[in-house]
C-alpha cells in the first residue's frame, strides 16, 4: 500500500470537493492520480479501503459517505456504546434460541442415523452369513 494514496484521498476531501463524498468517488480519484490500470484498482481496492478506515484522518458519515474528521463534530461521528452492547444482547438471545433449534435438529438427525445405522448392521452380517458359505464352497488347493 503506498501511503501517498491515503495522502491522495485526503487532498481530495480536503481541496478537491471540500466536502464529504462516497468512497467510489474517492477511489476513483486516487486511482486516476496514481494512474492505475483497472487491474491494478481492482486488486489494490480493498487493501485501500482498510487503510482508508484504519487512517484517523478519514470518518464514515453513514451509507458508505466519507469525510475529513477534522471537519466533523464529534456528537456526528461518536457512536454510543450503549448502543453497541445492546445489539450484543439482542443478539445473544436470537444466537440462544437458534442454538436450541439447531440442537433439536441435530438430535433429530442423529436419532435417524443410529436407525439407519442398526438396519446397515443387519445387513452386514447377513452378507457375511452369504460370504462364509460362499468361502465353503471353493475349494482352495494350492
Amino acid at each position: 500500500m503506498n501511503v501517498n494514496e491515503l495522502d491522495i484521498a485526503y487532498d481530495y476531501l480536503k481541496n478537491v470537493t471540500k466536502e464529504q463524498a462516497s468512497f467510489q468517488h474517492i477511489w476513483a480519484y486516487v486511482v486516476e492520480k496514481s494512474g492505475m490500470s483497472i487491474e491494478e484498482s481492482e486488486s489494490r481496492v480493498s487493501k485501500f479501503f482498510t487503510n482508508f478506515m484504519l487512517d484517523g484522518r478519514f470518518v464514515t458519515i453513514g451509507e458508505n459517505i466519507w469525510d475529513l474528521r477534522e471537519r466533523q463534530t464529534f456528537d456526528k461521528v461518536h457512536i454510543d456504546m450503549k448502543d453497541v452492547y445492546n445489539d450484543v444482547d439482542t443478539f445473544d438471545e436470537d444466537s440462544e434460541e437458534e442454538e436450541e433449534e439447531y440442537e433439536s435438529i441435530f438430535a433429530e438427525k442423529e436419532e435417524s442415523d443410529e436407525e439407519g445405522e442398526e438396519e446397515r448392521d443387519e445387513d452386514e452380517e447377513d452378507s457375511e452369513e452369504s460370504d462364509s458359505e460362499f468361502e465353503d464352497e471353493l475349494d482352495f488347493n494350492i
